[in-house]
């Protein structure tokens, strides 16, 4: 994948502190959608992503807080189970 092709990337969040987590969600609901308390699907880039993560760790506490991308494969195989926050089917073009 070059740097400047989207794809489909998960993050997620462990923040001790309420500010922090709050200002986390805002940076992230800027890049991606919540799918999850602390869970967002971002579609980006390699560098759209390195940006993105560089900003967040200006917000934490790095001896504290763990914040993790991953991205996911084209061909990656996904189930949902339970209630869901959004619509059957929804994902970030």
């Amino acid at each position: 994948m070059s740097s400047h092709q989207k794809a489909h990337w998960i993050v997620t969040y462990d923040i001790v502190d309420n500010y922090t987590r709050g200002q986390v969600f805002k940076c992230l609901k800027g890049h991606g959608t919540p799918s999850q308390y602390s869970v967002f699907a971002v579609d980006a880039s390699n560098a759209q992503m390195g940006a993105l993560m560089a900003e967040v760790a200006k917000l934490i506490d790095s001896r504290a807080d763990d914040v993790r991308a991953y991205r996911l494969p084209e061909d990656g195989w996904r189930a949902t189970l339970g209630n869901t926050m959004l619509p059957d089917n929804l994902w970030l073009t």
